[in-house]
């Protein structure tokens, strides 16, 4: 029997926002995966907190945002785990409690860049397959041993961030159109980022 293949989009989606779900839809319609699931991440080692909203309003938020969305999937695995969140750690744990499934991690040239200061990298790229978008301005390098598992996906550039999200947000600026309507609502209706 073929084992499902999944995708992990794992990041902070502090707010989500249409470039994530643009990628996660390109990953889903335009390679192997069968689904992608946002894994909201409580802690990332290697990015500040000082703005980040509560772990379940961005679940909402994640949540509202895949509405409709039968292969896009939304995961709060790492809210019980120790923090902060490993992605070795998610994705040993993920395999462990679904046996029948492939896990693929999903990241950004800039994350690919800055690999080698991840927790237990070499034993990721052995390990699992990594989809790699590209990101303006990275000039994304597969070591020819790396390419069995990593591979780079032709995916659409999409320069928006979270951060501009949010710094338009708490200026007055309106940016319904870089979010799903309904992540857009909750925003507005919850005064979040002002």
């Amino acid at each position: 029997m073929k084992r499902k293949q999944i995708g992990i989009f794992s990041g902070s989606f502090n707010p989500i926002h249409i470039g994530h779900l643009i990628l996660a839809n390109y990953m889903r319609e335009f390679t192997y995966l069968d689904e992608v699931w946002f894994v909201v991440t409580p802690h990332n080692p290697l990015k500040e907190t000082n703005n980040l909203l509560d772990d379940d309003i961005r679940l909402e938020m994640t949540q509202l945002a895949t509405w409709g969305f039968d292969s896009l999937k939304v995961s709060d695995i790492e809210f019980n785990m120790p923090k902060p969140s490993y992605t070795i750690d998610t994705l040993i744990k993920l395999r462990t409690d679904y046996p029948d499934t492939e896990f693929t991690l999903i990241i950004g040239g800039d994350n690919w860049s800055e690999f080698f200061r991840w927790k237990d990298y070499k034993r990721l790229i052995s390990e699992f397959k990594i989809l790699i978008y590209p990101r303006l301005g990275e000039d994304i390098q597969i070591d020819s041993k790396q390419s069995e598992n990593v591979q780079l996906v032709k995916a659409p550039i999409v320069e928006v961030s979270s951060t501009f999200i949010r710094e338009s947000i708490h200026a007055g600026k309106d940016v319904r159109a870089f979010l799903p309507n309904r992540v857009y609502d909750f925003i507005m209706e919850n005064k979040l980022y002002k």
